[in-house]
């Protein structure tokens, strides 16, 4: 047939293979937009930016509201050379005050002085946004701790109202973010009281999703229950591993149904991989320890390696990274959340920034046709996969590069429109004649990045080890990190002396560092041999290639203690009776521990470890412990006070962590020199809202982190 074609003038007809039939739940053109943002911002600010809370009651004076010089576009700004493609800003946070002047309510930026009463925030944030080629996205909290409506159908309608507000008034919307906090105290128009709801039915949430289809068609919505984004269930961005896209949300014990913070959305940070939606995850998580800003947490600030952790925790897991940044009082956002953003963009262009799977050639152990090749993983084109026939479940891709190269990221993707099909993955190098398997997971999905020990080869393999449907694979990428130094040996604080050691994570690199402080470079002493410390430092160092600095600087400041600075034990003291503290269990609403002063305790016993007593109830109570530590040897320790929300840490009297406030789970430390015996101790613990969380850990000569025992406590203290 070929040659009569060819004789005839005629060319061969185009055979175009079949694609592969979709497996799953599988992504709406909406949710596949959203997939490409990947990296995003939330803004967080309000009245509680100016009363220092995380929550606002509901009673706050619009007057507080008075940002010294505003400046949408120095936010939207950083946030966009930072890498993110959209920002949300909380419109609306529970305590009720709108950031735009509503006809629903005269709780709004109008009634404050900023503009003269005359500003719109969410205004000039959206078009700030619009400027900076960045998306735009509300948050709306469903819970309205100020509307003496709460509770009511009066009080829907002028939610209906806001929404339908932010959605027609602000230009196009790429997420709308609700919360799962719904009912409890609030302000209520002046009641003080506190109002329960039936989070399931009493929203009307298919309502409110068919006013955002309708407004706003290409715009996902974000809860616990979705139905486009789903929380992961928690508030660190750390996804689950793996974190599968697809989805079934499932109420909680004593919900009526799925909606808005009924969900069992523990279950979210992995996700169900025979999910009956495809319902993927975001990763939220605040630059700082609290949402909002506050000026004590200026020293808190997650620096930029923390948050290439966390990028790799989030999107590296197919989520999205959602990071909040809360401006401060002027209404920018601070020096210090700049510059961490400045050096977080900054490593990962230098690891992403090239490619080093480009130029390579690359085979499959089988190919579904030309149509659907290996090459089609280096193509940059979204649109374009491999894939094997249908009965392949297990099959393989190798990259030959045109020399032996160092790298430690390898960047995966599946083709979504196809849904999720591989399960197990493994990766191997090239070394010394041999295949050597160096990584191995479960889950691709919209982004897959294994991060870990340099490799240095000129040939990778990816082995899909198991599938639920052929592989469709739309990238196969290596990357590499810039080189990082870490220290090793000599602790944080120690008595007389001590040696650090230096060590490198790729071979090609030299090590330059300084004990002032200062930056190291290309003039800084080289490192050669182990550092032995004598005397109080900072420690600097970092890694250089090919005369360039490497973004990752190390830096360690060192104490150096001697043994008449050691807290001396109580010699008065006794422990004669049981192991553990005597505590207090009080109940209340509180947003600080100062407020439960003079406060009547519910109930008092003894706690073998510092920890909630069983007996606790959900939220609105708080805990004081009391006793004796015994420190088994003169030395230097590390106590480590971790809450949700608010504690204290006393040693004979002293504060020495304060942790209060309502912040989420935060950890706090102090390292004091102590000699042997026993030493008088209190912990103070408060509950507001949401999570529950109380650790007291230790390190000291000898050991090494671990919680508090009961055998180093005691309830007498004489």
């Amino acid at each position: 047939m070929l040659s009569l074609l060819l004789a005839l003038g005629l060319s061969a007809p185009v055979v175009k293979e079949q694609a592969p039939t979709p497996f799953g739940a599988v992504p709406s053109q909406r949710q596949l937009a959203w997939h490409d943002l990947e990296f995003y911002g939330f803004v967080h600010f309000t009245t509680n930016t100016f009363t220092d809370k995380e929550w606002g009651y509901g009673d706050e004076s619009p007057a507080i509201f008075d940002p010294t010089d505003f400046d949408a576009d120095q936010i939207v700004g950083v946030a966009s050379a930072s890498g993110m493609r959209g920002l949300i800003l909380t419109c609306k946070h529970h305590d009720g005050f709108c950031l735009w002047p509503t006809e629903s309510t005269s709780h709004n930026v109008s009634a404050s002085p900023f503009r003269d009463g005359q500003g719109d925030v969410v205004r000039e944030f959206s078009e700030a946004c619009a400027r900076h080629g960045i998306q735009f996205g509300v948050y709306l909290s469903p819970w309205d701790r100020n509307h003496p409506g709460y509770g009511s159908e009066a009080y829907i309608e002028c939610f209906r109202q806001q929404l339908r507000e932010l959605l027609t008034d602000y230009g196009p919307v790429f997420e709308v973010w609700w919360d799962g906090a719904n009912g409890g105290d609030g302000y209520y128009g002046g009641a003080r009281e506190s109002r329960r709801i039936d989070r399931g039915s009493y929203y009307g949430w298919a309502e409110n999703i068919a006013m955002v289809r309708e407004l706003q068609p290409n715009a996902v919505i974000f809860s616990d229950a979705g139905p486009d984004v789903r929380w992961l269930g928690n508030e660190r961005g750390v996804a689950g591993d793996p974190c599968w896209a697809t989805y079934t949300p499932t109420v909680r014990d004593g919900e009526s149904k799925v909606g808005p913070g009924t969900t069992r959305h523990e279950e979210g940070i992995h996700g169900h991989r025979d999910g009956k939606y495809w319902l993927p995850a975001e990763a939220d998580v605040s630059i700082r320890p609290g949402w909002f800003y506050h000026e004590s947490q200026d020293d808190y600030v997650k620096t930029p390696t923390q948050l290439v952790d966390l990028y790799y925790q989030s999107i590296g897991r197919g989520a999205s990274f959602l990071l909040n940044l809360p401006p401060d009082r002027r209404g920018q956002l601070h020096p210090r959340d700049v510059e961490s953003l400045r050096g977080f963009r900054g490593i990962l262009d230098q690891t992403f920034g090239e490619d080093l799977a480009a130029s390579a050639e690359v085979r499959a152990s089988r190919e579904r046709g030309e149509t659907f090749g290996a090459a089609n993983v280096l193509d940059e084109d979204p649109q374009t996969y491999w894939a094997t026939d249908d009965e392949v479940r297990t099959a393989s891709l190798e990259l030959r590069l045109d020399a032996p190269r160092w790298f430690n990221v390898v960047s995966l993707r599946e083709y979504l429109p196809l849904g999720l099909r591989v399960d197990d993955w493994a990766l191997d190098a090239y070394r010394d004649g041999e295949w050597r398997e160096f990584a191995q997971g479960t889950g691709i999905g919209a982004r897959r990045l294994w991060r870990g020990e340099f490799q240095f080869t000129d040939r990778v393999r990816l082995r899909v080890t198991d599938a639920s449907a052929c592989p469709a694979l739309a990238d196969f990428g290596l990357h590499a990190e810039p080189a990082r130094v870490t220290l090793h040996g000599a602790p944080e604080a120690f008595l007389g002396s001590a040696t650090v050691e230096l060590r490198c994570d790729r071979g090609d690199a030299q090590v330059h560092y300084t004990l002032d402080g200062s930056e190291p470079d290309g003039d800084s002493p080289l490192y050669e041999q182990p550092i032995e410390l004598r005397q109080s430092c900072t420690l600097r160092a970092v890694a250089i290639q090919g005369g360039v600095p490497s973004p990752f600087v190390v830096a360690r400041s060192y104490e150096a203690w001697s043994a008449a600075t050691l807290l001396p034990a109580d010699a008065a003291l006794d422990a004669e009776a049981g192991a553990g503290l005597s505590y207090q269990y009080f109940e209340g609403g509180w947003q600080t521990l100062d407020q439960i002063e003079g406060a009547e305790p519910i109930s008092e016993g003894t706690a073998q470890t510092v920890s909630i007593p069983e007996s606790a109830r959900q939220e609105h109570f708080a805990v004081s412990f009391s006793g004796l530590l015994r420190v088994p040897a003169d030395g230097l320790y590390t106590l480590f006070l971790s809450s949700d929300d608010g504690s204290r840490l006393y040693l004979h009297d002293q504060l020495r962590i304060d942790n209060d406030g309502l912040h989420g789970s935060v950890e706090k430390l102090t390292r004091v020199g102590l000699t042997a015996g026993l030493h008088r101790i209190r912990v103070e613990y408060f509950n507001a809202t949401g999570g529950q969380d109380l650790r007291l850990s230790w390190e000291g000569p000898g050991f090494s982190r671990e919680p508090v025992p009961a055998s180093a406590l005691s309830t007498r203290a004489d």
